[in-house]
């Protein structure tokens, strides 16, 4: 081999090292950025408005308890928060909290679904609240984890039980992949708000808004590097594909004016479920609030949605 042709192919490796080693570095930092949970107690959230208010009304239910169990696959302590209703009842609904949030976040909804005079259990998922966990897991070992969760609420309650799920962002996602397990007959219904397609697709869509960079090959690169940092497959993080399989009635909620999770995602959601599916998209609404914009709408059509499946 000639001098110049030696040259010319350490400089090509040189070139294809140091481009290896930004790309790494780069979806490395991506998993980082996305994974990582800097939440971790009440004290550093902050609300205001109905949801402050809500969140006090939280911290004043002294019927209250907290429950713990250990994940199945790595053994972190995982805990959720049940508040029964005034009045017993074998309703309960099972409350998924957002990304980066805990079942502190979702106080309103606590208090929604309590006025009603259902049972709520709110868990926190890993990496999240009081759980144990560095990282979020974007709902897909969650749902695994909300399985237990239901069938702890069965053990309390009694085989007689009937069980709503709901989620909201992530929390969504997670009930919607939820219904794609094999779950027990006495959960009755799903309620979804704003929920993600697939883990990669939110993950692609946040590195176009955030960084202006297209999907590849950042995404499958971080992607892998996540399989070994948090210790999950996340291509497998759909919530289509598990609602394909899905059997129970849903109804989907999201905002017009969605720029964090796409309003079109819905829509593929929507189609891919085989159950009784409704649809409302609240017009001129953003991320998440579709309580917060239309409160009275919201009660009345997520109560009316749960009263017509209870049995």
């Amino acid at each position: 081999m000639s001098k110049k042709k030696k040259i010319l192919i350490s400089f090509l490796t040189l070139i294809l090292v140091v481009v290896g080693g930004i790309l790494g570095y780069a979806a490395n930092y991506l998993v980082t950025y996305a994974f990582d949970n800097p939440h971790r107690t009440e004290k550093q959230l902050k609300s205001k408005g109905q949801e402050r208010i809500d969140q006090e009304w939280l911290s004043k239910q002294k019927d209250g308890s907290q429950w713990a169990m250990r994940a199945q696959d790595t053994k972190q302590k995982l805990v959720a928060f049940y508040y029964p209703a005034k009045k017993a009842t074998k309703k309960t609904i099972v409350v998924a909290h957002g990304y980066q949030g805990s079942h502190y976040t979702m106080a309103s909804y606590i208090r929604m679904f309590h006025e009603k005079g259902y049972n709520v259990l709110a868990p926190d998922d890993r990496g999240s609240g009081q759980s144990q966990g560095r990282y979020v897991t974007f709902g897909y070992p969650d749902s695994r984890d909300y399985l237990i969760w239901v069938q702890r609420v069965i053990a309390k309650n009694g085989r007689d039980s009937q069980i709503g799920l709901f989620g909201v962002s992530m929390g969504g996602a997670t009930v919607m992949m939820m219904s794609g397990l094999k779950l027990p007959h006495q959960v009755k219904a799903i309620v979804e708000d704003c929920g993600y397609d697939t883990v990669a697709n939110e993950l692609t869509y946040q590195l176009k808004q955030q960084f202006n960079m297209p999907k590849e090959p950042l995404i499958t690169l971080s992607l892998l590097i996540a399989r070994f940092r948090v210790g999950h497959n996340f291509t497998e993080a759909s919530s289509v594909n598990a609602l394909h399989k899905n059997r129970l009635p849903v109804l989907f909620i999201h905002g017009q004016k969605d720029t964090f999770v796409p309003t079109k995602m819905v829509y593929n959601n929507f189609k891919a479920t085989e159950g009784e599916k409704y649809l409302w998209i609240t017009p001129n609404t953003k991320h998440a609030d579709s309580l917060k914009n239309y409160p009275h709408k919201y009660r009345q059509k997520v109560g009316q949605f749960y009263d017509k499946f209870w049995q």
